[in-house]
């Protein structure tokens, strides 16, 4: 796990030892243990690195690193199946002179060129220049783990870092994209699903997931290329219950045991939830025989109606864990919002990503430089409460009979549930039922109503930015095609940048064992019914595992995120002045109407039930 960054340039003037440094070492939290620079004897290529030691403590394994006197390469992530990548290499003749990752991607990279890709199991983003034929090789894993931002002038330059500081430092100018900014105070976007390369800066560009470029260094023109999808549409109707079960647990602790794999210290974070619980679960049980205890890492709010700390206590009952809590307040969540700003770059959408920085920071202080985490279960099973809209919507269509059977079982279970909204209720949950299709452009006319009600926005930036509004999708052919776009095109993105950013800020790296493309290549061919069924979510996670943690955890029928108490903290004084300086800015900067310098945001009103912090959050604007 690392940081990289480099400039890639037809004038070799602009190509420095210096400039490199100042682009490596604006991500220094990145790679603390070392750090490396190199630029080619024809001095068009320059590439530099951050070091954070995980496999081949070494300085062998430093980088840039150097194969064959032909490939140079910059490398961000683990290969997590790198062990058995490098047995067959040897077979076939390849030699190496490390213990690494990095060296056995580049003897892949010879033997299979961009095909390589397919063959790894891994977050990843590097950048590798080939001597002999003049060329540059980036890619970035599947699912968007790991950042890759770069900045590009055709024919003349292309700059790229783990960051968009990086090329800030690399002298490209920090202009705000307007039209991001304007999706994001009227509707809550931190990305552009319809164009994940978008971001919030001018001229930095976001190389898409799934995706590899190449650049021809005689002409520097660039050519972008995906090498992975999910096929959504393939079922395999007739695997039987049990199948699909064993399958999953096979798939999971196979993903579980290479995650594990490392030469520092491995932890967990624990959430309390089914996810983060079942990945500790495993862990407790592969360890098993040995001396090695895990360590847990949690965020807790005593008093809080979401606090998760009785589950977290299952969970350590169970296991031979040395748990580690922390409990955020507010007055530490005004000292560190600026350093959350800078390291996450970009807008986000609440306060909640303040309780995983703090997680990060607790296992910086314990010590322990590698967490797994079960992010991505949610989106590839469907844990959160709005796919009953899609699964129901399917099962109606294609099977009836089956749809009344689940929506009974549907009612039965949730009643009485506090915390998750039935689908049945709220005047959203049934324009996503009833208006779908049109949903999205009623959102678009609703805040042109608010627009000229409330003028909320200055009224040229409004009407030059409103025209460019984003989409948001509400009708999916099937439960399948929604969590597609939500792995892919959705909330995971944003998930994946918070947990990059937070845990890189301590310079920690977070594994996903739910993320290994062979499991989840294998859930999204599974039947409807088997990630829904009987009213529950991720059934056959649920189902599959229901031995291996708490019951109580296994068959939970709330959903609760990862939440701080945000709207006590946006009550207090201090968070309010801040809003309204950061309100004053976009009133100065022409984005907002100017009458909102004199509207006051209310403090904390136990008599007010609704819950306005996210109105709050977005940069001073209240709906």
């Amino acid at each position: 796990m690392c940081g990289i960054a480099g400039i890639i340039a037809k004038d070799p003037q602009s190509i420095n030892a210096d400039r490199l440094k100042r682009m490596t070492d604006v991500i220094s939290h990145r790679g603390p243990d070392g750090e490396g620079h190199w630029i080619s004897p024809s001095g068009e290529v320059g590439l530099g690195h951050r070091r954070l030691s995980i496999i081949d403590l070494s300085h062998e394994a430093d980088q840039p690193m150097h194969y064959m006197d032909r490939y140079t390469l910059v490398f961000n992530g683990e290969i997590y199946n790198y062990i058995e990548l490098r047995e067959t290499l040897l077979q076939q003749g390849y030699g190496f002179h490390t213990q690494s990752d990095t060296e056995v991607l580049m003897a892949l990279y010879h033997r299979d060129r961009e095909k390589c890709l397919g063959l790894l199991d891994g977050m990843f983003a590097f950048v590798l220049y080939d001597r002999q034929e003049n060329t540059i090789f980036c890619a970035r894993d599947r699912f968007g783990e790991k950042p890759f931002f770069y900045s590009y002038e055709k024919g003349k330059q292309f700059l790229f870092g783990s960051e968009m500081k990086c090329l800030w430092a690399g002298g490209i100018p920090k202009a705000v994209n307007q039209r991001m900014m304007f999706n994001y105070l009227a509707y809550g976007f931190v990305h552009n699903k319809a164009d994940l390369s978008e971001t919030f800066y001018e001229g930095c560009t976001r190389l898409p997931h799934s995706h590899y470029l190449t650049i021809n260094l005689h002409t520097l023109e660039l050519s972008l290329n995906r090498y992975y999808d999910i096929d959504w549409q393939q079922h395999h109707q007739s695997i039987s219950v049990k199948d699909a079960q064993n399958s999953f647990r096979e798939l999971f602790y196979t993903s579980v045991k290479r995650r594990l794999r490392s030469d520092v210290s491995v932890g967990s974070s624990l959430s309390g939830g089914l996810d983060s619980s079942l990945v500790v679960c495993v862990i407790d049980e592969l360890k098993k025989g040995t001396k090695q205890k895990q360590n847990t890492f949690s965020a807790v709010f005593p008093g809080f109606k979401k606090d998760e700390r009785q589950f977290m206590d299952m969970v350590i009952a169970k296991t031979n864990v040395d748990p580690h809590f922390v409990t955020p307040q507010d007055a530490a969540f005004l000292e560190d919002i600026d350093k959350v700003f800078h390291h996450q770059e970009e807008p986000f959408g609440s306060a909640s990503i303040y309780a995983q920085y703090c997680v990060m920071r607790l296992a910086k202080e314990n010590d322990v430089t590698v967490l797994l985490d079960g992010q991505g279960a949610d989106e590839i099973m469907a844990g959160y409460h709005p796919y009953y809209i899609q699964f129901f919507n399917e099962l109606k269509k294609h099977n009836p009979a089956l749809y009344k059977k689940e929506m009974a079982a549907y009612n039965e279970l949730q009643r009485g549930n506090a915390i998750n909204r039935s689908i049945h209720s709220g005047y959203k949950n049934k324009v996503k039922r009833y208006l779908a299709p049109s949903a999205s452009s009623l959102r678009k006319k609703y805040q042109y109503f608010q627009q000229l009600t409330g003028r909320e926005f200055n009224s040229d930036f409004f009407h030059t930015y409103y025209p460019e509004s984003f989409t948001n999708h509400y009708h999916y052919e099937s439960l399948n095609h929604s969590l597609y776009a939500s792995t892919m095109d959705g909330d995971l993105q944003d998930l994946l940048r918070f947990a990059d950013r937070n845990s890189m800020a301590h310079s920690r790296e977070v594994r996903l064992p739910f993320l290994s493309h062979e499991l989840v290549d294998f859930l999204f061919t599974l039947p409807a019914e088997y990630k829904i069924r009987e009213g529950w979510t991720k059934w056959i996670m649920r189902s599959a595992t229901e031995n291996i943690i708490p019951q109580e955890i296994t068959w939970r029928k709330d959903k609760i995120g990862y939440e701080p108490p945000q709207k006590n903290w946006m009550g207090h004084s201090d968070v309010i002045e801040n809003i309204m300086t950061s309100r004053m800015k976009l009133i100065e900067a022409g984005v907002l109407n100017p009458k909102l310098a004199k509207r006051i945001i209310q403090g904390e009103d136990a008599s007010v039930k609704k819950d306005n912090s996210w109105a709050y959050w977005m940069a001073g604007k209240m709906i």
